[in-house]
């Protein structure tokens, strides 16, 4: 399937758009509800590829799954399989959060090595190192993470990089050890605290939630619960950018503005008026945007995830940015395809410099990643005639009703199924 978007720019978004829960963060709830036997509930889910497919990986591990609109719920048997099958886990990274609900309940996992999205390298060696610490073996093997252990054991964890993943992993087996697991220089992303939030429910004891550090009390068993899908940050930071890009007036709701606090300080300075509400956020922008420098980093940071957004942001500002990539290396593929639309960028290592222009031209673009897409989707609205952005699947991944929420906000695109 190689559908693609027709987008026509030269539109001012404007108007109101509701952002639904977190493809960060509603993946790995799921994997989450492994934890305990019987019926989670997850609300507020998104409507994007990403779901379907982690069901599939819970189903093959034994659970039933049923996904109705905006509700997942999955019912988990008193024993789970611990083989996660490679067919389904290849498509997408975030499968590879099984491993430490598995190691928990289990005590034995294996997990094909996850596929996802070509932004560079992301090696488990951190998932593998806490899970050793924990009293596990872990080895990779026939393209699999193989994990087994006796017993796990509450433990000092100290990670080299906060990584999202490696914590959640960790977090995830370190609830049902035996005594106290510490993670220090945890990931302090929301969707972390709303993993924690949910697994309190589930009975969980943890302390440091939101901090670089994790403390974990290990208790006998957990209990299934009902829990609401924080909201995404990254939807709704990619169209109050494109308000911004467009030199519109578009009001985000359902996301907590207190996640894009950086982000919505950078729009300030691009010259936005942003005024934030209760569960969302308003951005206007009357002139053209003034050039910001943009560095990624962990939460608090600016989001890697933003990144492509930033370039096509700067790609129409008015001076020279320079946008720094701390996170995945190979997310700056992205600006190859922003040459193609007449974008005045170079990269050097971990550096891209852009130099503002007043539009870009259109041209046959291709996705390489979920971000990527949307980047260029939003580059496509400031270009002169019909940009083809190709490989769309990727976006369909991570943001709901896409070409309707553009369409709503007065945005020209369409979508031709190949």
């Amino acid at each position: 399937m190689n559908d693609r978007f027709l987008v026509t720019g030269g539109a001012r978004l404007s108007g109101e758009v509701s952002v639904g829960g977190a493809k960060n963060s509603v993946l790995k709830l799921m994997a989450a509800a492994l934890l305990a036997e019987g019926t989670t509930v997850l609300t507020n889910a998104p409507d994007i590829a990403d779901v379907p497919l982690m069901a599939d990986v819970l189903r093959g591990l034994g659970a039933t799954v049923d996904v109705n609109h905006d509700v997942v719920t999955i019912d988990v048997p008193a024993q789970p399989h611990y083989h996660a099958d490679f067919d389904a886990v290849k498509q997408f990274r975030a499968s590879v959060c099984v491993l430490g609900p598995l190691m928990a309940r289990c005590h034995r996992a294996v997990v094909a090595l996850p596929g996802g999205d070509a932004i560079g390298s992301r090696p488990l060696d951190m998932h593998q190192a806490g899970l050793r610490a924990l009293g596990a073996h872990s080895s990779i093997e026939h393209g699999c993470v193989v994990a087994q252990a006796d017993s796990l054991q509450g433990a000092p964890v100290a990670l080299d990089f906060p990584s999202v993943g490696a914590t959640e992993n960790i977090l995830m087996a370190a609830v049902l050890a035996d005594g106290v697991t510490t993670i220090d220089n945890a990931a302090r992303e929301p969707e972390i605290v709303d993993l924690c939030e949910m697994l309190q429910q589930m009975g969980a004891l943890i302390e440091g939630a939101g901090t670089s550090t994790l403390t974990i009390t290990g208790v006998p068993r957990l209990a299934p619960t009902t829990h609401r899908v924080i909201g995404d940050r990254i939807v709704g930071a990619t169209w109050g950018i494109a308000a911004a890009m467009t030199r519109g007036d578009v009001t985000v709701r359902g996301v907590d503005p207190n996640h894009l606090s950086l982000v919505l300080n950078k729009l300030r300075d691009a010259g936005a008026q942003v005024d934030r509400f209760d569960d969302g956020f308003r951005v206007q922008q009357a002139e053209r945007p003034v050039a910001v420098n943009v560095s990624t980093l962990p939460f608090p940071g600016f989001p890697t995830d933003l990144q492509p957004m930033a370039i096509g942001l700067a790609a129409v500002s008015e001076g020279m940015s320079v946008v720094t990539e701390n996170v995945f290396e190979a997310r700056f593929r992205f600006v190859e395809e922003m040459v193609r639309l007449g974008a005045d960028a170079r990269t050097d290592g971990h550096h891209a410099v852009i130099r503002g222009i007043e539009q870009l031209s259109s041209a046959p673009v291709w996705s390489s990643d979920i971000r990527a897409g949307a980047g260029l989707v939003l580059a496509g609205l400031v270009a002169d005639g019909v940009t083809e952005v190709h490989d769309v699947e990727h976006i369909d991944r991570g943001y709901p009703d896409f070409v309707e929420n553009l369409r709503k906000l007065g945005g020209t695109i369409e979508r031709v199924i190949s």
